[in-house]
């Protein structure tokens, strides 16, 4: 019989502490590869304190411009092609 998605998340919460506990041995095991003791790293910083911000660069200055246009045009009502 499938799970709320309620019962899914409390089962998954309930296994925090030991989840927590594998991502440090893993980052402080010093024989891990670098790759999965970055990712572990990266797991323990994510969930201490959110993913940081990803900055948005687009042109030459790298910043992100936007240009918002608000035009009004007004219309013969006899020539609505002028």
């Amino acid at each position: 019989m499938p799970k709320t998605l309620t019962e899914i998340r409390s089962l998954a919460r309930s296994h925090t502490r030991h989840a927590l506990n594998v991502l440090v041995a893993v980052m402080r095991n010093t024989k891990a590869p670098p790759p999965a003791r970055i990712a572990a790293a990266n797991a323990i910083l994510d969930r201490g304190w959110g993913k940081a911000t990803q900055p948005i660069e687009t042109g030459e200055d790298g910043a992100l411009e936007l240009i918002h246009r608000i035009e009004r045009v007004i219309v013969h009502p006899e020539n609505p092609d002028s």
